[in-house]
């Protein structure tokens, strides 16, 4: 059975972030960033003009994506330990508030348009690679209805040969 997809490892494809590991034990790493680069394997039915998709319908929905991550600090919203709350300023100073994020003894206050809580435990390059996933799947389907999405290989490098990977397939 052959299969056909498309790879797409654009220049592009990056966004900055800071963000901190929990470890197993509890431990966790300091606040720091990355300049993470977004990698993108998108298989679907060869089409009858021999394409799985236009490479220049697909790229600006990654694009779209990486950019919405940009210069953001990314905090896990499922984490067992880590709390962030949200707060509204009673001064009107920070239009969209502040977000608290406390992890055991640590506590930081930060701008709410500073802040993008995912829906992930914790913020691995493995979990960034799983919610792009999620992402680009809704994306894509909303954006292509016809086309159909058979499997999606997402990955997500965090320094020059070390990335995590997430692939979906449909069933």
């Amino acid at each position: 059975m052959k299969t056909w997809s498309i790879d797409l490892a654009k220049e592009v494809f990056r966004f900055s972030a800071a963000h901190f590991l929990i470890f197993p034990d509890g431990e966790a790493e300091r606040l720091h960033g990355h300049n993470y680069r977004v990698f993108v394997s998108v298989e679907c039915e060869l089409s009858e003009f021999g394409l799985v998709i236009d490479f220049n319908q697909i790229k600006p929905l990654v694009k779209t994506l990486v950019d919405e991550l940009d210069e953001h600090w990314l905090v896990p919203g499922e984490h067992a330990e880590l709390r962030c709350v949200h707060r509204s300023v009673q001064d009107g100073a920070q239009e969209g508030g502040e977000y608290e994020i406390t992890y055991r003894k640590r506590r930081y206050i930060a701008p709410a348009e500073e802040i993008i809580v995912l829906p992930v435990n914790n913020l691995s390059v493995e979990n960034l690679a799983g919610w792009l996933t999620d992402q680009l799947i809704d994306r894509f389907r909303a954006s292509f209805p016809e086309t159909g999405l058979l499997a999606l290989r997402v990955g997500v490098e965090e320094t020059p040969g070390q990335r995590g990977v997430c692939e979906w397939r449909e069933r």
